[in-house]
C-alpha cells in the first residue's frame, strides 16, 4: 500500500507540474491569437487551474470509472470553498473588487440546485446534461460582457497575471510537456486511487470526494494562500467560483451529455447539498462588504472538517453507506 500511496502523489506532482505548463502556454497563446491580457487572465484564474482535475475524470471515465470522476467534481467544489478559501481567508483578509463573481456564483447555487432536482430520480439524462453546458456558455458570455466595467486595479491585476512570451514554438512546447505531464500524472492518480481507496475502506465515489479531491487541489490551496498574503484576493476568489462553476456546469455535464450519469443517494443527500451550502456562505459575503476575512475563513474551514467528519463517518457505518449509496 506504501508504493500506491507514493505513486499516488507522485501522479499528483505530475499533475501540477503540468497544470502550471499548460496555464503558461495558454496565456502566450491567446496573446498571440489577439487575446488582451485581462481576457486571458480571467479565463486563466477562472478555468484553467481545473485542467488536472479534467484529466483526471478524463482518465477515470476511460477505464469505466464514473464515480470516481463525478465524485472528484462535486468533492472538488467542496474543497475549494471549504479547504482553498477557507485557508487562504485564515491566512489573510480577502478584498474583492471583480463584481462579476456575485452573478457567477448565483449561476453556481441554482445550477447545483438544478442538479439536485434532476437528479432526484437517480439520473442525469443527456438532455439535462446539455442544459447544464448551455447554462455554462450563457454565464460566460455575461461575465466577459461585464468584463469591462470591472474596477481598473482588477483589470490590471489579471493582465498581470496573464503576462508571459507569446513566442508560438516556446508555448506549443509548454503544451506539449503539459500533455505529456497531465496524462501520466493522471494515469498514476486514477490507477492508485483504486486500490488506496479499497485500503482505506471508500466507494470509488468516496475515494473521489475525498482523497483525489483534495490531492488534487492541493498545489492550489498553496497558490491561494500566497495569493492572499500578497493582497490578490480577486485571484483566489476568482479561482474558487470559476472553477466550480467549470466542475458543475462542464465537467457533470460533459459527462451526462456523453452517457446518462447515474446519482448516487450519497452524492445527492450529502456531497451536493454541502457543495450548495458552502456557496450560499459564500454569497452574502461578495454582496456585502466585498471582503471575506479570517472569522469567516474559520467557519468555512471549520464546516469543511464537519464535511469531512461526515463522509468518514458514512465509511465507518456499514449499513448507511449502503443505504445511501
Amino acid at each position: 500500500m506504501l508504493e500506491a500511496a507514493g505513486l499516488f502523489a507522485l501522479g499528483l506532482l505530475l499533475l501540477a507540474l503540468g497544470g502550471d505548463s499548460i496555464v503558461k502556454g495558454s496565456a502566450g497563446l491567446a496573446q498571440r491569437l489577439g487575446a488582451s491580457p485581462f481576457v486571458a487572465g480571467l479565463v486563466l484564474v477562472a478555468f484553467a487551474t481545473s485542467l488536472p482535475e479534467i484529466a483526471v475524470n478524463v482518465h477515470a471515465i476511460a477505464l469505466g470509472q464514473p464515480d470516481l470522476a463525478l465524485g472528484n467534481a462535486v468533492g472538488s467544489n467542496v474543497v475549494n470553498f471549504g479547504l482553498t478559501l477557507g485557508a487562504a481567508a485564515l491566512a489573510a483578509p480577502l478584498l474583492v473588487r471583480w463584481r462579476s463573481l456575485g452573478p457567477l456564483l448565483l449561476v453556481l447555487v441554482l445550477g447545483t440546485l438544478a442538479v439536485i432536482v434532476l437528479g432526484l430520480d437517480g439520473t442525469l439524462g443527456r438532455l439535462e446534461g446539455l442544459g447544464l453546458l448551455l447554462a455554462f456558455v450563457v454565464a460566460m458570455a455575461f461575465a466577459f460582457a461585464r468584463s469591462r466595467r470591472e474596477a481598473p486595479e482588477l483589470q490590471a491585476e489579471m493582465a498581470a497575471l496573464a503576462r508571459t512570451s507569446s513566442d508560438l514554438a516556446l508555448n506549443l512546447v509548454r503544451f506539449a510537456i503539459a500533455a505529456a505531464l497531465l496524462y501520466f500524472g493522471s494515469r498514476l492518480v486514477v490507477a492508485n486511487a483504486l486500490p488506496l481507496g479499497d485500503w482505506l475502506g471508500l466507494s470509488t465515489l468516496l475515494t473521489g470526494l475525498i482523497p483525489v479531491a483534495i490531492g488534487t487541489a492541493l498545489p492550489e490551496i498553496a497558490a491561494a494562500v500566497v495569493a492572499a498574503r500578497r493582497g490578490q484576493g480577486d485571484l483566489v476568489v476568482g479561482h474558487v467560483v470559476g472553477s466550480s462553476v467549470f466542475n458543475l456546469l462542464v465537467i457533470v455535464g460533459a459527462m451526462a451529455l456523453w452517457q446518462p450519469l447515474v446519482l448516487p443517494g450519497l452524492l445527492l443527500r450529502y456531497a451536493l447539498p454541502a457543495a450548495l451550502a458552502f456557496a450560499l456562505v459564500i454569497y452574502p459575503m461578495l454582496r456585502g462588504d466585498l471582503r471575506v476575512g479570517r472569522g469567516e475563513g474559520a467557519i468555512l474551514l471549520a464546516g469543511f472538517v464537519v464535511w469531512l467528519a461526515v463522509e468518514l463517518w458514512l465509511v465507518g457505518s456499514a449499513g448507511t453507506v449502503a443505504t445511501v449509496g
